[in-house]
């Protein structure tokens, strides 16, 4: 698998480790830690390569019979807003040498990990898949969006035209352990735990606060990664979500409360809120691969917490 030492391939990893399987990590580690592994570092094999290098992406690849290509460049919505070209090339890049190379490598089945940044700005919530390409995707992660568009079509057509099996899956919002923490790329919940813990005060939050979101934690998300690459490996989307809805608003208070830390909060109304709702239609899910989410979001927010305190006081 690909991004397999990042936040969440390492825990689609342990998973994996956990049902015995063989596996095997591409990695260049720039976004991912080999300190993600330290719990199965024994049971795995380590490839530190390039996944958009094609002779790194064929070594991976040969003698595999499942490919899961977690790689992506991510960023939060001020770095995906200013680096449109970059969002699209190098996801592009991505997504074209690992099909071509699980191609190539007479690859069994693999699956596309593709994204709710798909879905346009206007469209209904929550989400049904049949979504995905209309209109445009929503403008602050264009480049990102359109990317994982042609990252769906490339998977569609290499079914058709190479007899592949390949599954399609759009996650929303992840969070937990290992997330990215570093503000220029960090998403809203360790992007916010990390300036609630940093003192910020006044917390300057972009937006209204009142736009809304549904947050599905890390370990639900490598379940369901993983149960659409056994059970549906055809190139028909499926999202990976939550029904749990909060705002912005909601989310910060929730994360203050289980810190015990009550900064000032300032929303500035002057930066864009992007999507004014997100959440997925889970019903193709529950239906083709029996994915629900289990874990809520207090209970994910206790343990993404915790394990940021633990890490912030190792650190000092």
């Amino acid at each position: 698998m690909t991004g397999g030492a990042g936040f969440i391939g390492s825990h689609v990893v342990e998973l994996l480790v956990e049902k015995n399987a063989k596996v095997t990590v591409l990695d260049n580690l720039q976004n991912g830690s080999l300190g993600n592994l330290s719990e199965v570092k024994n049971s795995v094999k380590l490839i530190k390569g390039d996944c958009s290098n094609e002779n790194d992406a064929l070594k991976a690849c040969l003698g595999q019979e499942v490919v899961l290509n977690l790689a992506a460049r991510v960023g939060g919505i001020e770095y995906n807003r200013t680096h449109q070209a970059t969002m699209l090339k190098d996801n592009l890049q991505i997504a074209t040498v690992m099909t071509e190379a699980a191609r190539r490598s007479k690859v069994e089945r693999m699956l596309a990990v593709s994204s709710a940044c798909v879905y346009p700005r206007n469209c209904s919530v929550p989400t049904p898949e049949s979504e995905g390409f209309l209109d445009e995707p929503e403008p602050t992660n264009g480049g990102y969006g359109w990317a994982k568009r042609m990252s769906e079509l490339l998977a569609k057509y290499y079914c058709e035209e190479f007899g592949m099996k390949i599954g399609i899956v759009r996650p929303y919002n992840c969070y937990g352990p290992r997330d990215h923490f570093d503000p220029a790329t960090s998403h809203v919940i360790p992007a916010l735990i990390k300036r609630v813990f940093d003192g910020d005060d006044p917390l300057v939050v972009w937006g209204s606060g009142n736009q809304t979101r549904a947050f599905l934690y890390v370990t639900d998300m490598a379940r369901g990664l993983l149960l659409a690459a056994e059970n549906y490996p055809v190139p028909d989307p499926i999202n990976l979500g939550t029904d749990e809805e909060i705002s912005i608003k909601e989310l910060l208070n929730k994360i203050v409360t289980i810190a015990k830390i009550s900064p000032r909060v300032k929303f500035d109304i002057t930066k864009p809120d992007g999507s004014v709702r997100r959440n997925s239609d889970n019903k193709k899910a529950i239906k083709n691969i029996n994915f629900k989410a289990t874990v809520s979001l207090d209970e994910g927010l206790k343990k993404t917490i915790e394990w940021y305190k633990i890490k912030k006081n190792e650190k000092n």
